[in-house]
């Protein structure tokens, strides 16, 4: 039987249970084992670092990667999901340099690599438990045991098989080239890691003179924002194009050589003096430019006097070993003392900082291994246009854009943990031997190889086959993008294995990261696919955007300006967090503010009435079975079509999602999918089940009540499977208890253990209709005006009124209109409901006030004159505008934000005081608002009703509970009285239960009481259970009991032990039995054995069917002695019957027994111990009892009394009321 539902829930709680569930069942593996001969779904998971904590970013990826892979499988797919860490490059190294105050190359040669590598690898995977049950706390399912990880040398291997690959294929080469530079990692950078962090800075802004030799009293002048360069600086550019100030004589171009005027339109004249000074090993510009005037020579020793740590060398003899930043305004001193400085400022401008120590980038010349990337631009464009991109700006804008200007790629690295670049060269580099996996290492050196990082491989040498020696392995290892550019292969270790698996499963069909990645890991992949195999890695992707602080900013740590995760998840649960950041803009590539309420508000308005409809369900199906004995059933094969029309409007309506959610989820669009669900949400619990809250409760008997009841069953298990992949929690909560309401038969799923092992519903076409549909719609507006209209009015609906004119053009949409009659009155509580065509008829007409805001604002000191205008619009031209937006007013075009519309009434018509009007721009509704006595008198009854429901609610009743209400007007006899006794009848047919003036019965069962105020009068009410009258004394002993007869280590007992307790509750079975045995009669830990006469009793041996009988024990092995049969219980007890409660703790049973002594001459109860006992045993602690002698409760145990004279007599507990929280 279906499992009762509390009334309110603890969603993270819940949660906390379902993920115990799933681990107890391994659901996950369940779901791959089910699924393993299915169509393969391929999805690749791009890794992240574990040296750092997951964040909203992390979440949010995550997230939409689990929505994603969960629906493929729920769609007929198998989706292998494995978890990928990133475990080499910069996060890794700097946060080592950082600890170990590690400045430079030269502090790693002293430690050494292999025990810089060693530090290293400790701290590659520290917060991999964090992440872990993170990632599975938020309710993704993921393989963790069998990751990829980018340190496994089997990784490793391929990716020296795919370095090979381009190798051969002459995609590889060696050269300067000015990148930009980390000092703070002493390593270049990619051009797109350098386009990751870019910041607004103050930097220097200097103008330099440079004087002519043939006339040092004429100087060009040259604007840098970098005076660090000037030092190195071999010449002048100007722009050919432009026209300078001739200071004297005329300026020549030098033919060659150093410290000459050159020219190139890369010279702007937007900024800086149009002189632009050369130092070309910091600039990429520069150094093109030096190369093509022969200042510089491809194969000379760089002119480069920067380290690797940022500081000037020797050469620059006034500066060395300054960092080049600081040196900045020393040079700028030189400069001014030696009559060079021009003019000396700051300058805001956007500059790149290193993306993981967040120091300025520098742009310097280094010798660096090369992909050619440049070549392939047009293959990497036709690809990428075989992606799938959501959204689709991003494929074609920036991604594309992007690869339109691809530079060659530099993935050489000068680090040390990391993959080593597999390349062994003569000193001269006239030799190059290109590795190509462990194999051919350990063949080509002749030693065993098991791992392949520097400590490792560095020692290795290749002899030369040109008389060259040998060949030693290049120092740098490769950039980490590069490795995780080549995950789809790496990670299934192609091609030494899974080949097949592989090349049948490329490209992916799915992956998905954030908007960064399109210069990131997005960029790699289509690089290294295009070039090793022609094709795009992967078919579709989902691009996110950022999520930011709540005030714009980038959450930091050191701000404090976002909440943390883990606490969001502990206060409003995994699900709350995934709707909101799936339901909000960052899923169109947009960045989202991170706001806290966001998340709460997902719980009010989605989850709490969704849970609500799951609970009206559950109670009135249990209600129907305690009711009538009719026990629901669902099964959709043989469900009978209901002819209501709010049943077919919501199955209907159920369809059409359907019918969305799989067309959209096919197209990647959860940005669609998402607030179609929510409002599905609002349809079905503000809708459909408040409209047909009676049908529901049986109250049109039982056969619409089951129609009802099977509609609603449907629309919600379908819900469940829809939203599964979303809110995995709270479906698999709602399932676990209606699946026990679905007929096994009707379940096509071998396995239906989880909802998702489920597969996602299939469209019922045959019930979708559009024209229910579309009638539904035209009633819901009818009925939101008139909510206006009384809001506007300040008359609640529960008080009735008289009528409601609905006005339409259309004659057909009336008629839809009139066939939804009856929800139309019950909702806007009116008696009558008039259709119409013709507002004439009531003396309507519309007039326009303008915006004064909007308009204000927008037409300044014109506005006067054209309010004027507004007001004098016609009737006909408003409706025009209404059906167009936009019309024309004293030559300005206004639209719908610049006027407000209004209805009013022609004063001669006499609607103008009976009628106030609302419209949208289809229908206008007109209610009756003119005060009715009778009707006000309804509406204060109906106020009565909601007391009543509401104190329901505080005493946690559910509908099936048999209650009677006790009121009591204060003073009596005033118009609240009278209302009410005029109205009984009413507020029984709708609380369903007896209405009773005070006084309350003196031995009735209090549940709960409440003193309110309602028109001017103090309204009491008890609520109090039905026939709660106590029963009459017991014969016997209330609970069901075993003698015992107890003989271990000698040692002889006599006693009892209750098999249940209260009646009903606590029941005991074999398996127990021994426990509260050693419990009663000390034995300890002794193995104990249990006779019936000379039957011993086993695990499967019913002890209920025994009760009243006497039961042998020894200690296991031991022959039992004869037990002397009795009919009567060996100790002395009391009965007690709870009068006027519940039992509380998950107690049922009211009336229970207290063994008075137990063993034999053991354990006396004394009166005190009496009342101690009795509230435990009712689950009642910290209330307050009273016992009596006698059912009346007019005779109260004394204090004094003696327990002995109790046994076998019935005592009557009352429990001392406590008042309801207002």
């Amino acid at each position: 039987m279906v499992e009762r539902v509390p009334e309110s829930i603890n969603f993270p709680f819940e949660e906390e249970k379902v993920l115990q569930f799933w681990n107890e069942k391994d659901c996950f593996r369940e779901c791959l084992k089910q699924s393993k001969n299915r169509p393969r779904y391929t999805f690749y998971d791009g890794p992240p670092f574990a040296t750092g904590l997951p964040h909203y970013g992390h979440i949010l990826a995550g997230t939409i990667k689990d929505v994603v892979t969960r629906f493929a499988h729920q769609n007929g797919f198998h989706v292998d999901r494995r978890f990928g860490w990133d475990c080499h490059g910069l996060p890794v190294e700097y946060e080592i340099d950082k600890t170990l105050g590690i400045k430079g190359p030269d502090d790693v040669a002293k430690m050494g690599i292999a025990e810089y590598n060693k530090q290293c690898r400790n701290i590659v995977m520290r917060y991999a438990t964090e992440w872990e049950t993170s990632v599975r706390r938020m309710g993704r399912w993921i393989d963790f045991e069998n990751d990829y990880k980018t340190l496994y040398p089997s990784f490793m291997e391929t990716v020296w098989w795919v370095f090979k690959q381009l190798y051969e294929k002459g995609l590889v080469y060696r050269g300067v080239k000015v990148m930009p530079f980390s000092t703070a990692c002493n390593t270049p950078l990619s051009n797109f890691e350098s386009h990751q962090n870019y910041k607004d800075v103050q930097d220097p802004s200097v103008i330099v003179s440079f004087p002519l030799l043939e006339d040092e009293n004429v100087s060009l002048i040259a604007w840098t924002t970098t005076p660090w360069t000037l030092p190195s600086n071999l010449a002048l550019c100007v722009n050919a194009e432009f026209q300078y100030v001739k200071v004297k004589g005329e300026c020549k171009c030098g033919e060659s050589g150093a410290f000459q005027v050159v020219t190139d339109n890369y010279v702007r004249e937007e900024e800086g003096t149009g002189v632009v000074h050369q130092a070309p090993y910091f600039g990429a510009d520069d150094y093109r430019v030096c190369m093509e005037y022969k200042i510089i020579q491809r194969d000379q020793v760089p002119i480069c006097p920067v380290d690797a740590s940022g500081c000037f060398t020797s050469e620059v003899v006034d500066f060395a070993g300054q960092y080049v930043k600081d040196a900045d305004k020393h040079i700028i001193k030189f400069l001014k003392e030696t009559g060079r400085m021009v003019n000396a400022s700051s300058f805001k401008h956007n500059y790149p900082f290193c993306w993981r120590s967040d120091t300025p980038l520098i742009y310097k010349a280094v010798p660096s291994w090369f992909v050619r990337v440049e070549h392939m631009v047009e293959k990497l464009l036709a690809n990428n246009g075989k992606c799938y991109w959501v959204p689709e700006f991003v494929g074609e804008k920036r991604f594309g854009n992007w690869l339109r200007d691809a530079r060659d790629w530099a993935i050489s690295r000068n680090r040390y943990w990391g993959t080593p670049i597999p390349l062994w060269v003569s000193d001269d580099f006239e030799e190059v031997v290109c590795v190509g996996s462990i194999a051919e290492l350990e063949a080509l050196t002749g030693h065993k190889v098991t791992d392949l990082h520097r400590e490792s491989i560095d020692s290795l040498t290749i002899p030369s086959r040109c008389g060259k020696g040998v060949l030693r392995r290049i120092s740098e290892v490769f950039d980490c993008w590069f490795e995780s550019g080549s995950m789809p292969y790496a990670q299934a270790h192609y091609p030494f294995e899974n080949r097949k698996e592989f090349e049948d499963t490329f490209p992916a069909d799915f992956i998905a990261e954030g908007i960064d990645q399109t210069r990131g890991w997005f960029y790699t992949l289509l690089v290294l696919s295009t070039a090793l195999f022609g094709k795009p890695p992967f078919k579709n992707v989902i691009v996110n955007g950022l999520v930011l602080a709540s005030d714009g900013q980038k959450m930091s740590k050191r701000k404090k300006n976002y909440p943390d995760p883990g606490l969001i998840v502990k206060s409003y649960g995994a699900d709350a967090l995934r709707l909101y950041l799936i339901n909000s803009p960052v899923v169109r590539a947009e960045n989202l503010r991170f706001k806290e309420e966001g998340v709460r508000d997902v719980l009010k308005d989605v989850f709490l009435p969704w849970y609500n409809a799951y609970r009206f369900l559950v109670q009135n199906v249990q209600r129907l079975h305690q009711e009538q004995d009719v026990a629901f059933q669902y099964n959709e094969n043989t469900v009978k079509q209901s002819d209501n029309i709010m049943d077919k409007w919501v199955q209907s309506f159920t369809q059409s999602l359907i019918q969305f959610f799989r067309a959209e989820m096919d197209a990647y669009r959860l940005y669609t999918v998402v607030p179609r669900l929510v409002k599905f949400v609002d349809m079905l619990t503000n809708w459909y089940v408040r409209t047909n809250r009676r049908r529901l409760k049986g109250e049109s008997g039982t056969e619409d009540c089951l129609w009802a009841l099977e509609t609603l069953f449907s629309v919600l298990f379908s819900m469940c499977r829809l939203m599964a992949p979303f809110t995995p929690f709270i479906t698999e909560m709602m399932y676990q208890n209606l699946r026990r309401l679905i007929d096994p038969a009707s379940v096509e799923e071998k396995e239906a253990g989880s909802i998702h092992y489920l597969m996602l519903p299939q469209v019922r076409e045959s019930l979708i209709d559009k024209r229910i549909e579309s009638a539904v719609c035209q009633m819901q507006s009818v009925i939101e005006l008139g909510r206006v209209i009384r809001d506007r009015k300040t008359l609640p609906v529960k008080y009735p009124l008289k009528e409601v004119v609905v006005i339409h053009q259309d004659a057909e949409a009336l008629k839809d209109i009139q066939s939804l009659q009856k929800y139309i009155l019950e909702e806007l509580n009116v008696r009558e409901l008039t259709m119409s065509t013709d507002k004439d008829k009531y003396g309507i007409r519309l007039r326009a006030e303008p915006d004064h805001m909007v308009l204000g604002k927008r037409l300044k000191g014109a506005f006067k004159a054209i309010t004027a205008s507004i007001k004098e619009l016609s009737s006909e031209q408003l409706e025009a505008f209404q059906k167009t937006g936009s019309i024309t007013v004293d030559g300005h075009e206004l639209h719908e934000e610049d006027l407000r519309l209004m209805y009013t009434f022609d004063q001669s018509s006499g609607s103008a005081t009976q009628y106030e009007a609302h419209s949208d721009s289809q229908v206008l509704v007109l209610l009756d608002v003119s005060p009715d006595q009778s009707m006000m008198d309804e509406g204060v009854a109906r106020e009565v009703i909601n007391r009543i429901q509401k104190l329901r609610k505080k005493g946690h009743l559910v509908p099936s509970d048999e209650i009677t209400v006790h009121y009591r007007c204060k003073p009596a006899g005033e118009y609240l009285e009278s209302v009410i006794q005029a109205h009984t009848e009413f507020i029984l047919a709708t609380t369903k239960a007896p209405l009773m003036p005070y006084p309350v019965p003196k031995t009735a069962s209090v549940i709960v009481e409440e003193t309110t105020q309602l028109k001017g009068s103090d309204l009491e009410f008890t609520i109090v259970k039905r026939g709660s009258a106590p029963q009459g004394p017991l014969n016997g002993p209330a609970c069901a009991y075993v003698n015992l007869k107890v003989k271990v280590n000698s040692k002889e007992q006599e006693g009892v032990v209750l098999l249940e307790n209260p009646r009903g509750d606590n029941k005991i079975d074999m398996d127990n039995l021994s426990r509260v045995c050693s419990s009663v009669f000390g034995t300890n830990n002794t193995q104990l054995s249990f006779f019936s006469g000379k039957n011993e009793l086993t695990n499967k041996s019913d002890i209920q069917a025994l009760l009243g009988n006497t039961l042998s024990v020894t200690s296991s092995g031991s022959a039992p002695s004869p037990a002397l049969a009795t009919d009567t219980i060996l100790c002395p007890y009391v009965n007690l019957q709870l009068c006027n409660s519940r039992p509380s703790e998950c107690l049922t049973g009211e009336v229970g027994t207290l063994l008075l002594v137990n063993p034999l001459g053991h354990n006396a109860l004394d009166s005190s111990g009496l009342l101690l006992e009795a509230t435990r045993l009712f689950g009642l602690r910290g209330r307050r009892l009273r016992l009596y002698l006698d059912q009346e409760l007019s005779q109260e145990l004394p204090a004094d009394a003696s327990v002995n004279s109790l046994n076998t007599k019935t005592l009557f507990v009352r429990v001392l009321p406590t008042t309801a929280e207002a």
